[in-house]
């Protein structure tokens, strides 16, 4: 095995860690907002600050790097949930539970991007193209059950569910997540 044996499982322990990094960091933006301490992050993944600063030398690239996180984990979940919730429907309705996590999120990343245009737009346009394709298979999926009303469309949906998340913390009194149930549970057919 010798050395490239060891280089892989280096790679692969370093490609773990970012990942603890990045699963922290997205917890404690959802819990604190992105503005939350680094070391905060650092003591939720369980390693030094020091590591944080290795793999992400600013704020500016741990924030990019923690939205295409959620993107991709948004995307991966899609075809597990399918293959285990009990119907299209309810996978649907766990995936847009997942997805109202990182809006919330992206909502304060996205405050934090705006002053690069160039490289928000970049990130918006990659979070549609690479989410919408998703939306879309799970809508088919509960559409061809009966579960779903034909006639929404996935970027619908996905806005729909954004523009009710757009408030949520800024007001105790409004709570997004029963708003997205609500809209959520609107789309089921009536005889579903």
């Amino acid at each position: 095995m010798g050395d490239a044996g060891a280089g892989r499982a280096k790679r692969a322990d370093a490609r773990r860690n970012e990942k603890a990094l990045l699963d922290a960091a997205a917890s404690v933006f959802v819990a604190s907002g992105v503005d939350a301490p680094v070391r905060d992050i650092a003591a939720r993944a369980g390693v030094g600050m020091g590591t944080i600063y290795r793999h992400f030398p600013t704020r500016a690239d741990l924030i990019i790097a923690v939205y295409r996180h959620q993107v991709e984990a948004c995307a991966e979940a899609a075809p597990a949930l399918l293959a285990s919730a009990a119907t299209p429907y309810a996978a649907l309705a766990e995936w847009i539970d997942l997805f109202v996590d990182f809006l919330v999120t992206k909502h304060g990343l996205a405050d934090v991007l705006r002053s690069d245009k160039a490289g928000f737009d970049t990130l918006h346009a990659y979070f549609i193209e690479r989410l919408e394709p998703v939306v879309g298979e799970l809508l088919d999926a509960a559409r061809d059950t009966g579960e779903v009303r034909a006639q929404v469309a996935a970027i619908e949906l996905m806005r729909g569910v954004g523009n009710l998340c757009v408030a949520a913390g800024t007001d105790p009194r409004y709570d997004a997540r029963r708003m997205v149930r609500l809209l959520v549970a609107g789309l089921r057919c009536a005889d579903a």
